[in-house]
């Protein structure tokens, strides 16, 4: 039997290979799925790129309602209620591929399946899944979720839009207004959070707006990027609605804003590593075809840089992506062999990895900032263009570290949230901290107790010590600060990076592994590279890091001593990171693409 799945764990404890996922693990049925869905993204969104620019907000519609028209809007939805009722992991799949060329369109698909459903799906009752989730599985019926207020963003819990409960007690009258809500202009179904009364949270509510009145739409906001997406303020004046299409309990509304953004920030990540795979595929195209001193640009050593750092960051990042999906899932059927019924089992396994899911969030988000910026640097002045396809992919992916909850204050999540598992005593992180202060003075002399069986173990060990100065850091840190840590935000964002790195650089290892022994360790070599690039990389943030946060919680001797314990937990790895890199690009050059999937 397997031992029972607990988010955050990576930081503590070890991992098999085994247990993380790749491609060849979906069977047939989901591999059809993926077929008919790339066969959709062919013929209905790549052709319309173009088009896609030009505030085409129809096209958006209609590609939405044909993707409905294939099932493709309700693959997390039970069948019960209309959907497919499939695996996490395939959704996020399908969820990145049809992502993958448009940010309009990733950004109407994500609105409409994850955070315009999951509220429903989690919190409606009986009656109100029926009447909505059908036919936003369909497509009859696309949702929007209006949450974000004119002085309510990331203080999510301070909107002012408020419920009042009308004099027959049968209804609420909601007004407010509400800002940067996506789908808007085409949408039926309206999630919308309100304050009753002077409740200390919000509440959530759910309409169809054929059936209300009081619903006025802003024009279309003109934005950097997402040109066809359907962005629109949304005014109520007085909405009538049931009592009984509250979602939850009332002062429930921000459990469950909180709790759907979990869904909506690892499907962020989906959306934005494949569109920087292909975002590297249009790169390697040009490389490949562009001449400068008569020869391939691509042959060029700053060129190959680029694109093997690109490459190394998409395959990390599928890695982390997929072995964060597929602990979701194994947590969602264990909590299901426990007796949850499936909806409460999926929300429990969601909650638990949501620190895995901020972690994913930021870091697809900053791979598609770096390979989308790169791509126009490779591009020269036609990346510049508006008529090269990489340019609105630099446009677009900008809003990713704002929405679904800002880089900044998802990195600050991830520290308070694996604190509080160590408060709840869910994870042992305070023991874990204890030991390894006992083991410092073996790690000033370089002795090391465990030894790897790897046939990576140089990389084994080097991400086994950027987990011990994750939680180095953080000890030192709460030690100093003590509850008010989470005010010190700089410091919390330091120790963030730390262990993103180490889940990203650890994810991708494991990957790797499971490679080598599916395939042998020399058919393996570009994934080896890519790993060993990636935690060369990882290292040097990692000590930067590191350093910052030993200077603001220390001085004097105990300042020196920990500064060099820092620099031998970040030794960096034996090899030749110019030649590992030209590997990596080789590879791209043969291959004429990124040939690597999850």
């Amino acid at each position: 039997m397997k031992e029972e799945k607990i988010g955050g764990s990576f930081l503590i404890k070890e991992t098999d290979f085994q247990d993380v996922f790749i491609i060849e693990d979906f069977d047939s049925t989901a591999q059809q799925m993926i077929d008919a869905t790339r066969d959709f993204v062919e013929k209905e969104i790549y052709p319309n790129i173009r088009q896609l620019e030009n505030n085409n907000y129809d096209l958006v519609k209609n590609i939405m309602k044909k993707a409905g028209d294939l099932g493709l809007l309700g693959l997390n939805i039970p069948e019960e209620y209309g959907g497919f009722g499939m695996g996490f992991n395939l959704s996020m799949f399908i969820c990145g591929e049809m992502s993958s060329y448009s940010g309009s369109v990733a950004t109407a698909y994500g609105a409409h399946t994850g955070i315009g459903t999951y509220p429903i799906l989690y919190y409606g009752s009986e009656e109100l899944k029926k009447i909505f989730l059908p036919k936003i599985a369909s497509g009859e019926w696309i949702s929007c979720y209006n949450l974000t207020e004119p002085n309510a963003g990331s203080d999510a819990n301070s909107g002012t839009t408020k419920a009042v409960l009308t004099e027959n007690k049968k209804q609420f009258e909601i007004s407010g207004q509400k800002i940067w809500i996506s789908n808007a202009g085409f949408a039926e179904v309206f999630i919308v959070f309100a304050r009753i009364e002077n409740d200390k949270n919000i509440t959530g509510f759910v309409l169809n707006k054929s059936g209300a009145k009081g619903i006025t739409l802003g024009e279309e906001e003109k934005k950097l990027g997402l040109n066809s997406s359907s962005t629109r303020q949304v005014f109520f004046d007085k909405t009538k609605i049931s009592i009984n299409q509250m979602l939850g309990e009332r002062n429930g509304g921000f459990k469950i804003a909180m709790n759907s953004l979990n869904v909506g920030r690892i499907k962020l990540c989906a959306a934005t590593t494949a569109a920087a795979e292909k975002v590297l595929n249009i790169s390697i195209e040009y490389a490949l075809q562009r001449k400068q001193f008569k020869n391939e640009i691509i042959n060029y050593g700053a060129i190959k840089e680029k694109l093997a750092n690109m490459a190394t960051l998409v395959y990390c990042s599928n890695a982390a992506l997929y072995r964060a999906g597929n602990d979701i899932e194994i947590k969602i059927q264990q909590l299901i062999n426990k007796g949850e019924n499936k909806t409460n089992a999926k929300l429990k396994g969601l909650l638990s990895y949501a620190v895995e899911c901020a972690i994913m969030k930021v870091n697809g988000s900053e791979v598609i900032k770096f390979v989308s910026d790169e791509a126009i640097q490779i591009h020269g002045g036609m990346g510049y263009s508006a008529d090269s396809l990489v340019e609105p992919a630099y446009r677009d992916a900008r809003i990713s570290r704002i929405y679904e909850g800002t880089n900044e204050i998802n990195r600050m999540l991830i520290v308070e949230m694996m604190l509080k598992k160590a408060i709840k005593k869910e994870l042992n992180i305070f023991k874990a901290i204890k030991k390894l202060q006992r083991e410092l003075p073996l790690i000033t002399l370089g002795i090391n107790k465990k030894f790897s069986k790897s046939k990576l173990s140089d990389e084994k060990v080097a991400v086994n010590k950027l987990k011990k100065l994750s939680l180095l850091m953080l000890g030192i840190s709460v030690s100093k600060y003590k509850a008010k840590l989470v005010k010190e935000q700089e410091l919390l964002m330091r120790i963030a990076d730390l262990i993103i790195e180490t889940y990203i650089c650890e994810s991708a290892l494991l990957k790797t592994e499971k490679k080598i022994k599916n395939n042998g360790f020399n058919n393996s070599k570009t994934e080896i590279n890519m790993t060993r690039n990636h935690i060369h990389y990882s290292l040097n943030l990692c000590r930067n890091s590191a350093e910052e946060i030993i200077m603001a919680t220390s001085n004097g001797i105990k300042n020196r001593y920990l500064i060099s314990v820092s620099k031998k937990l970040t030794y960096p790895l034996q090899l030749d990171i110019k030649e590992t890199r030209r590997r990596i690009s080789e590879k791209l050059q043969s291959d004429k693409k990124y040939n690597f999937s999850i």
